[in-house]
Parts: structure tokens; C-alpha cells; sequence
């Protein structure tokens, strides 16, 4: 796993001036609870973050390596950040939405030739679960995966996902707790479904 160069953007102090780093008792997508909680939306709104983050993105992707002719993102927290990342990539964005199935598909308005390489991008990456869907569906459609970026890794083993390589703009490990094993100091703050 690549990070970008931590000096060139402080990505946890960009998330507190956006408002957008939050302490509490969260469930999160993954289904496990954590006491902290990134909320990207809140910083994908402002163009100025957006645009710093989508060029250190293309940055980090270039300085890994990795050359692909697409962006895609899993709908809809990965839409404006495919956007922005390809806009300084150089190249074209898709996003993969729902497929009603639990899975995601890639809209019938974009093309995927075989053998096209891409790079998927996501904000938060706790589990991968959004953005392997989003890999699967282009792959699914003939394209070819060559890396996954995040703005933020949050896994605990960090390292490659799932064979692909990814790179980050930082690694921020937030402690997180399976239902069944919240601890009592957490489980006493009220909890907040996101």
C-alpha cells in the first residue's frame, strides 16, 4: 500500500475544518460501532477540499505507478470523488450504482471497453465492501482494475485490498466494535446511525 506524502495535506485537520470529524457513538455502514466518525460528505460539498483531495488522489496514484484510462466510484459518496480524481488524473469517471440485488451495476449510458483499465476510488475505506462492488461491476462489464484509492484508510491490517494495490492519503485506524462487543463506556453515549 502507497500513502501519498502526509506533508503535502494534513487530511485529518482538512476533515475538522470542514466540520466533518465527529467523536460519539456511531453504527456505521460496516455495521460495527466506532466512538469516531468521518463524515466525507461534509468535505466533498466544498469544492476548495474537494479539488486538493482529487489532486493529491491523481498524485498518489502517479507516484505509485499506477496508469489507468478511467475513475470510477461506487454511488453516491464516490460520484464527486471519481470526478474530481480523474479531472487531475487525466482521464475520463463513472460511477457503479445499486443494482437492487446487494451488489452494483454500471449504468447503461457508460462504456466500458475489454481489457479497459481503471482505478477505483472511495472516500473511507473501513471494510472495501462499497468499493469492491464498484470493482466487481466494471470488471463484470469487461474493464480490468489496476488499483483502488482512498482518501482514508481505516482498516486495521491496512496493506493491499484484496490483491489490488491501494493507495491512500492516510492511514487513521478509529477503534471499532462488533454489536455484540461494545464496551460499556460507548454503549452509554447515544448512538448515531450514519
Amino acid at each position: 500500500m502507497t500513502h501519498a506524502d502526509p506533508a503535502a495535506l494534513d487530511i485529518l485537520d482538512l476533515y475538522r475544518q470542514a466540520g466533518a470529524y465527529h467523536e460519539g457513538h456511531f453504527l456505521l455502514a460496516s455495521g460495527r460501532h466506532s466512538p469516531k466518525f468521518l463524515q466525507s460528505t461534509t468535505v466533498l460539498q466544498h469544492p476548495q477540499y474537494t479539488e486538493q483531495i482529487g489532486r493529491a488522489l491523481a498524485g498518489a496514484l502517479r507516484g505509485a505507478g499506477i496508469d489507468a484510462q478511467l475513475v470510477i466510484g461506487p454511488a453516491m459518496g464516490g460520484v464527486v470523488l471519481a470526478y474530481e480524481t480523474a479531472r487531475h488524473y487525466g482521464t475520463r469517471a463513472i460511477f457503479a450504482e445499486k443494482d437492487g440485488h446487494g451488489g452494483m451495476k454500471i449504468r447503461e449510458a457508460f462504456t466500458l471497453a475489454p481489457g479497459e483499465t481503471f482505478v477505483a476510488v472511495e472516500d473511507v475505506l473501513t471494510t472495501g465492501g462499497s468499493v469492491l462492488k464498484a470493482v466487481r461491476a466494471a470488471e463484470a462489464a469487461g474493464a480490468r482494475c489496476v488499483g483502488i484509492a482512498c482518501i482514508v484508510d481505516r482498516r486495521a491490517d491496512g496493506g493491499d485490498l484484496q490483491g489490488y494495490p491501494l493507495v491512500s492519503l492516510t492511514r487513521l485506524v478509529f477503534d471499532t466494535y462488533p454489536p455484540d462487543e461494545v464496551p460499556e463506556w460507548l454503549a452509554a453515549l447515544p448512538l448515531q446511525e450514519i
